[in-house]
């Protein structure tokens, strides 16, 4: 029996949700300059960049190793600035869970705004553990973005 599960996590940015947004969808090549001890590379596979339906894959570091994700952009919103992927390769999918979304949006929040990853995966059995890991990478990423002062 599958297991679903689904984690969120909200990081406070300085930077205005069409920067990330952007910055995610039409050039996330740029995030290899920025957060290069974590993000190495960005490949477009199928499709134009940023475009639903486009394949991408992600070279990164992950808990100290080396790692590929393929995924493939499935829903945009400009109007809430979210961008959602589909994870279709990888030891995410190859290896540990039957299915694997992330979901990147930000709003606002008081007199700021709020980046918000929201992973949805299906564990194939209960040895399989919650992505915590993952979702406290992602939002690294965001945290580091939002404090590089030239990049975004």
């Amino acid at each position: 029996m599958a297991l679903s599960g689904k984690l969120i996590g909200y990081v406070e940015i300085s930077k205005r949700g069409d920067v990330f947004h952007d910055l995610l969808r039409h050039n996330p090549h740029e995030m290899v300059a920025i957060v290069n001890d974590k993000v190495h590379a960005c490949e477009v596979h199928e499709g134009e960049r940023g475009e639903v339906g486009s394949v991408i894959s992600w070279h990164f570091t992950h808990e100290g190793k080396k790692k590929i994700t393929k995924q493939i952009i499935e829903s945009v919103n400009e109007e809430n600035h979210t961008i959602v992927f589909k994870v279709i390769g990888g030891e995410l999918v190859d290896e540990l869970y039957k299915s694997f979304k992330h979901t990147f949006h930000v709003e606002p929040k008081g007199d700021g705004q709020v980046a918000t990853w929201t992973l949805e995966f299906e564990r194939p059995n209960t040895s399989v553990p919650y992505p915590t890991s993952v979702l406290d990478y992602v939002c690294n990423i965001v945290k580091d973005l939002d404090a590089h002062n030239n990049a975004i």
